[in-house]
């Protein structure tokens, strides 16, 4: 079996060759236990020795690569984090769906290329607080050298606030730099600004400042959203709602979404959130929706920023998900309520299913749906080979303070 390989952070800008795509950028990780140099024989880390795998660089002046598996376990290469090897045409596997989602490496699993990753980046942290808030990359750290209200410690690797002794404080900082930073133009993500204040909290769940939601994947801090699965029961059977995102969105345009889904901003509850997020996404009544509404826990992971996000890439983004279950009346019809949704299909779990696994799905929407079909007896280990890994993945223990 031969799949493409996508090694980030070379320093070449980009190769568009037939068996490998380099975007441009740096990483936090590679999957390669030997150096660059042409010409060596390179074996990926993330699959087993008992599958014969190797990696050679098939050109001279680009860096590119080709991973050869042996035909009789390609299940191997499902462990290979998102975003470094594909297999063309081939259906994604629901474990492949998660690995796209939570693609930052796990150190139970290499805690070689484990360290490796988070030796490559900075720890975001505030004054008087000694510990991590976030990951962040070296270039994005870089910019912040010599701004006021920051201290940079690069022996230690810790990008420190050093400013305010209070949640204002600390935010009016924040806001300081990030509006200045927004009007050079040092960032993509800025040029998104959404005007709303994601919360940062600290070990103890106290706030401790706020950050405009465009920015925060620049400090790698951990978000919270509200993601809603709507669905009828036609003669038992049951039917997912799932819309199509507005083509015309700089993120994930075209692509198959949650019903509802939706940053919580600071200061406000998943349950409001959600019903705010229900009447501007899908012409949902509010009181329909709190009173049927229901609240199925959470969906957690640590997403890596592809290009699909928009912006810059590589950037940490931990999430939070508050996941609820909606059962409509078969005489109710989610419609569109902003210009975020371009249109609402009523589809049955197999064709749900067939869109996750060709790709459609934005990622972490993936991840909620999954979630939904183990919750309702769907996916069962009988018949998902996966099912152990895959429920504990969607709800993996994020290393940063949560609310």
């Amino acid at each position: 079996m031969v799949v493409r390989m996508r090694i980030r952070g070379w320093s070449t800008p980009s190769c568009t060759g037939t068996n490998a795509s380099f975007p441009a950028g740096s990483s936090t990780f590679c999957p390669l236990t030997k150096s660059y140099s042409n010409g060596d024989n390179l074996v990926s880390p993330y699959v087993p020795d008992d599958c014969v795998v190797g990696v050679f660089r098939t050109g001279t002046t680009s860096p590119c690569f080709r991973v050869v598996c042996a035909a009789n376990r390609p299940s191997a290469l499902s462990r290979i984090p998102p975003g470094l090897a594909s297999t063309p045409n081939m259906p994604l596997s629901n474990i492949d769906l998660v690995n796209q989602c939570d693609g930052f490496p796990y150190p139970d699993v290499n805690l070689e290329t484990y360290l490796a990753s988070i030796n490559t980046y900075y720890q975001l942290r505030v004054s008087g607080h000694n510990y991590g808030l976030g990951y962040m990359l070296p270039s994005v750290v870089e910019v912040f050298r010599g701004v006021s209200n920051w201290e940079i410690d690069d022996n230690a690797r810790i990008l420190c606030l050093a400013a305010g002794s209070n949640a204002q404080e600390r935010s009016a900082a924040v806001e300081t730099t990030l509006l200045a930073l927004r009007k050079t133009g040092h960032f993509k993500v800025l040029d998104k600004w959404r005007g709303e204040l994601y919360a940062v909290y600290g070990k103890n769940k106290e706030l401790l400042f706020n950050v405009e939601r465009s920015a925060s994947p620049l400090f790698g801090v951990i978000t919270y959203g509200v993601h809603l699965t709507a669905f009828t029961r036609t003669r038992g059977e049951i039917k997912i709602w799932t819309p199509r995102r507005a083509r015309t969105k700089q993120t994930y345009g075209g692509m198959l979404d949650n019903a509802v889904a939706g940053g919580i901003a600071s200061g406000e509850s998943p349950f409001e959130s959600l019903v705010r997020e229900c009447a501007e996404e899908a012409s949902l009544p509010e009181e329909l929706v709190r009173k049927n509404a229901r609240a199925c826990g959470t969906v957690t992971y640590w997403y890596v920023r592809d290009e699909r996000a928009g912006g810059e890439t590589n950037l940490m983004q931990p999430e939070v998900q508050y996941v609820y279950d909606l059962e409509l009346p078969e005489d109710t019809i989610p419609k569109p309520g902003d210009d975020e949704v371009e249109e609402f299909y009523l589809w049955t779990v197999d064709e749900v299913q067939e869109a996750m696994r060709n790709g459609e799905f934005k990622p972490n929407c993936s991840l909620v749906v999954l979630d939904f079909l183990v919750r309702h007896g769907i996916l069962t280990t009988e018949n998902e080979r996966d099912y152990i890994e895959l429920v504990s993945r969607l709800h993996r223990k994020l290393e940063f303070p949560t609310l």
